[in-house]
């Protein structure tokens, strides 16, 4: 595991809020000078403590404002009907993220649909046929509170 000093996580902080400010600029942020900036981002993205980086859509613009999580419990826990649910669930292209979880359901996914008509789409055509599927209980979001893609460091 790479060790995080104070510098680091000055710089992960500022990535995390602009993933495209210029090495310059995260530089002057931080008090460093533009090449040991740039080098302590390379040897964190080559640590793979940066795992990589993306765009953050604005899911009203896109038509996909409507979350829904889907409390998923298999009809067996076994090794294989966890590693096939998890290998197919992968290949809906509406889950925002899948969790193995401790509680009454075993999973729970998160989806970005359009409306209530996709839910029942999706629903029908991916999760109900998903490996070995006994349950699922879905919650709709009437509102989102608070999100955040930033981990405290």
């Amino acid at each position: 595991m790479h060790e995080i000093d104070l510098t680091d996580r000055l710089i992960l902080n500022e990535l995390q809020i602009d993933g495209r400010v210029s090495h310059a600029e995260l530089a002057s942020r931080i008090g460093l000078s533009t090449s040991a900036c740039h080098r302590r981002v390379r040897r964190l993205e080559a640590d793979g403590v940066i795992a990589g980086y993306v765009m953050i859509l604005d899911t009203e613009a896109i038509g996909r404002d409507l979350d829904v999580f889907v409390e998923v419990s298999l009809v067996s826990q076994s090794e294989e009907s966890l590693r096939r649910f998890e290998e197919e669930v992968r290949d809906c292209p509406e889950v925002m993220s899948c969790h193995l979880v401790a509680g009454d359901a075993d999973y729970l996914v998160h989806l970005a649909v359009q409306d209530h008509r996709d839910f029942e789409r999706i629903h029908n055509q991916h999760l109900s046929r998903l490996a070995g599927v006994a349950r699922l209980r879905s919650n709709f979001a009437i509102r989102t509170v608070y999100q955040t893609t930033r981990h405290l460091l």
